[in-house]
């Protein structure tokens, strides 16, 4: 019997671990999952975050260090930052075009729609904003009682926890000063940045400050540390090798986990979730498959060419699987990595430059899901956006792609900052956040299957690219070699 590749096997376990969550769900076993299974999946995430930084600070320097040339850094770094930049700005324009298509938010029924016009209006009032379309339902004698029930209604919501936090945490960044973002990446303490996976930035500016210099003495005297650090790489990689191996096992326990803490002891609660925000999450969804099945492959024909179709999906399919599994694509990076370099056949020189920098600024999913979510919210206000306000959203989006930290949900709190951009209720938040989980599973995806159609080509472009069709997918997490 062939060997199973190892992307069926994650997929496999997947499925049995939704199925189980489900069926312990039915039982009332969801406690005992939470308490003994899903701890599992943490320390996959654990595994997976532990290898990610210093793999990324090693991977960046070896990088910088053997490309010998600070000429050709400068040139494939401005090449990098400007592919992220276009795709992020066809991700953010593909869902701006579903959702004013679909129109999501437009099918719920008229009364719950007419109930979010009242509750967005009491809003504005409070906090001082223009209705955005002029119209005032306040004004309409036969909305006044239900004016007075939604008011007490929508106060209650804004105590919500979790959103209280998000919109805090949106807040500190709003409010920064315009450089702010710069001087986030320079660390005032290397090693405080190295134990925080939300300061990857500062570790990639440190990865990229230390091989840079090493380009400017002598090579006798840089030799043994390029050495030292390619010795290093390796071993990390190895450390994903035998990581990747118990994968199966660490995403049912994951999925298993995850889904047990949505429906609790009543699986009815899932289907309810879903029910109630089933357009816009088709929509989010239909824009995410969209961009990973149709752009990313014609970007890859254009630009890439020796690369099939099929052939693509199946070099990515282990990081793909993994992404959607973690929600995170600093989790997922060193993967990433193995897939892009043994399977796609990118040179290190390439993959250890715009990789780790696409895991941190690269959020084409985040910034599709953003837009669409944006909208729908106004839609389901029963406000109209113009298209100078959607365009705000274009620029919101993309600009806070870059500060949004690789980790899952981080996507919310940027999205507060686009809803503040566009003059929206930041507290809406907590309408979308039930699904939230399930549609960042998604979204990663999309970013890491972008992270690797952006190196291929820049590889591409540097004559650094060399795949081979022939080659097993599951060979680049080989334990022996």
């Amino acid at each position: 019997m062939k060997k199973l590749a190892l992307h069926w096997k994650i997929i496999i376990g997947l499925v049995l671990g939704i199925l189980w969550a489900l069926i312990s769900s039915q039982m009332g076993w969801s406690q005992f999952t939470i308490d003994w299974i899903a701890p599992f999946g943490k320390i996959f995430i654990n595994l997976l975050k532990l290898i990610a930084v210093p793999l990324v600070l090693f991977s960046i320097i070896s990088g910088v260090a053997n490309l010998g040339d600070p000429a050709s850094l400068g040139r494939m770094g401005g090449k990098t930052l400007l592919a992220y930049l276009l795709t992020t700005v066809l991700a953010v324009s593909m869902g701006l075009l579903l959702v004013n298509v679909i129109q999501p938010g437009k099918l719920v029924d008229d009364q719950s729609r007419i109930d979010n016009r009242i509750s967005y209006e009491i809003w504005a009032a409070d906090e001082g904003y223009k209705i955005k379309d002029g119209i005032n339902y306040l004004q309409d004698p036969e909305f006044m009682e239900r004016a007075r029930e939604i008011s007490d209604l929508s106060r209650s919501e804004l105590k919500d926890a979790s959103v209280s936090d998000k919109m805090e945490t949106a807040n500190a960044a709003k409010d920064a000063g315009p450089l702010q973002p710069l001087v986030d990446i320079v660390p005032d303490n290397f090693f405080a940045s190295l134990a925080d996976n939300g300061l990857m930035l500062q570790v990639i500016f440190f990865g990229l400050f230390f091989g840079i210099s090493m380009l400017f003495i002598d090579p006798k005297k840089s030799a043994p540390v390029t050495r030292a650090v390619d010795g290093i790489m390796e071993i990390f990689l190895k450390m994903v090798d035998l990581t990747m191996q118990a994968a199966p096992f660490f995403v049912f326990a994951l999925l298993a986990g995850v889904v047990s803490q949505m429906a609790g002891n009543d699986i009815s609660k899932v289907v309810e979730i879903f029910k109630g925000l089933s357009w816009y999450s088709l929509t989010v969804v239909l824009g995410l498959a969209l961009m990973i099945f149709v752009i990313y492959p014609i970007i890859f024909k254009i630009f890439v060419r020796k690369v099939s179709y099929f052939g693509f999906f199946k070099a990515m399919g282990p990081a793909q699987t993994l992404a959607f599994s973690t929600s995170s694509s600093a989790a997922t990076l060193p993967v990433t990595m193995e897939c892009v370099e043994d399977n796609l056949g990118v040179d290190k020189k390439v993959t250890s430059f715009v990789l780790p920098i696409g895991a941190t600024v690269n959020m084409d999913g985040t910034c599709l899901y953003q837009a669409v979510a944006v909208v729908f919210l106004a839609q389901l206000h029963m406000i109209d956006l113009t298209i100078a306000q959607q365009l705000t959203i274009v620029l919101t989006a993309t600009l806070a792609s870059i500060g949004s930290a690789a980790v899952p949900s981080a996507g919310l709190v940027m999205l507060i900052i686009v809803l503040e951009s566009v003059g929206l209720n930041p507290a809406w938040i907590g309408i979308i956040f039930p699904v939230d989980r399930i549609l960042d599973m998604c979204r990663t995806v999309v970013n890491v299957t972008g992270d690797a159609t952006v190196s291929s080509v820049i590889a591409k472009g540097e004559g650094l690219f060399n795949y081979n069709p022939n080659k097993h997918p599951d060979e680049a997490f080989d334990v022996e070699e």
